[in-house]
């Protein structure tokens, strides 16, 4: 192989970034065009950490993912969908309705309350949340096509570690933060900051490698209307 071959290989790993031409990556399409023209590669990134900022949890945000994860536990070899304290108890039937496989589905139980709250009287550094321990491993694990995490920590290396697992076990990590971080640094290959809109959600690009930055409004619509 020569030396522009071998370069050329190089440059097409996945944790390169090179701008507008940054190194393509596999990706999943969203089930909405207008905002996988948006998105590099056209779709959600198959490997890497994603944050998605809301003002509250419950706004529509879920939505956003569901057909992308039902392509993923659908899959000839589909590994584990894995949620991670979510805000919620989920309702199987709506996501067997639209099109998730129930038994690729595994959901973590985790404290809300965090530990840095137990610990804040202490004078003594906080461990980090059970819940983001979880995805940690799970994203690591290399067993999970995809992770989801509703969290509201704000530690920034704790996250790079999650960026880190997430590259390692060949994983999409989704953060579901709220909005008021979004002026915060993340190590997020992608931010999406989501909002209320009279048709559903209006979703904002803050970060992306080679996507097309602005606003886009996404029509929500319950299954079977």
């Amino acid at each position: 192989m020569s030396a522009d071959q071998e370069l050329a290989r190089l440059l097409e790993h996945p944790a390169i970034w090179r701008g507008r031409s940054a190194a393509r990556r596999e990706t999943l399409p969203t089930g909405c065009g207008a905002l996988d023209e948006r998105l590099p590669g056209r779709g959600w990134p198959r490997t890497g950490l994603i944050e998605i900022l809301v003002p509250r949890f419950g706004i529509g945000e879920l939505s956003l993912l569901l057909p992308a994860l039902a392509s993923l536990t659908r899959g000839a070899a589909a590994r584990w969908c894995v949620w991670v304290a979510p805000p919620a108890n989920l309702f199987a039937p709506a996501l067997e309705a639209h099109g998730l496989r129930l038994d690729r589905v595994l959901v973590v139980r985790a404290e809300s309350r965090s530990p840095a709250a137990r610990g804040a009287k202490s004078g003594r550094r906080a461990p980090v949340p059970l819940s983001i321990w979880a995805c940690e491993q799970t994203l690591g694990s290399g067993a999970c096509d995809a992770v989801l995490n509703w969290t509201r920590h704000r530690e920034t290396k704790a996250l790079r570690r999650l960026q880190l697992a997430a590259e390692r076990g060949r994983t999409l990590g989704v953060l579901f933060r709220p909005a008021h971080l979004a002026e915060e640094s993340s190590p997020a290959i992608l931010r999406l900051l989501l909002a209320p809109s009279t048709r559903g959600v209006l979703v904002t690009l803050l970060k992306s490698r080679g996507g097309v930055r602005g606003s886009v409004e996404i029509e929500l619509r319950s299954k079977g209307n």
